[in-house]
């Protein structure tokens, strides 16, 4: 069993920052990219940010320069930094990790509960 646990979101003025945390837990053999994604209502989920085992990230054109993605492989943990936050930003977001859990075993998606970030005008 694999269980990905978020925290950190809140409430927040523009213009403010925030930072999420998601800890992968369970029977893990390696991972390789840890994302986040976001939901707003009515709006289809976009991938946000993501990060490769070797640390290559990739953002979405909306919060580059204002997201930082970063990992701690050795605490299986992947973290965003949200800085100068716009309404817009405000959706549930998401975590998101591509684990394999044995040496031969495949790799399988896994995702987490979500966590809310609003950002208000």
């Amino acid at each position: 069993q694999v269980q990905l646990v978020e925290s950190g979101g809140g409430l927040v003025q523009t213009g403010g920052s925030l930072s999420l945390s998601c800890a992968a837990s369970g029977t893990i053999y390696s991972i390789d990219v840890m994302g986040w994604h976001r939901q707003a209502p009515g709006k289809q989920r976009e991938l946000v940010a993501s990060i490769a085992s070797g640390g290559v990230t990739s953002y979405a054109g909306s919060v580059k320069g204002r997201f930082t993605i970063s990992r701690d492989n050795a605490k299986n943990t992947v973290y965003l930094h949200l800085n100068s936050l716009k309404p817009e930003d405000t959706a549930v977001y998401i975590c998101n990790a591509i684990i394999r859990r044995t040496a031969w075993g495949p790799e399988s998606s896994y995702w987490g509960q979500g966590t809310q970030v609003t950002v208000s005008s």
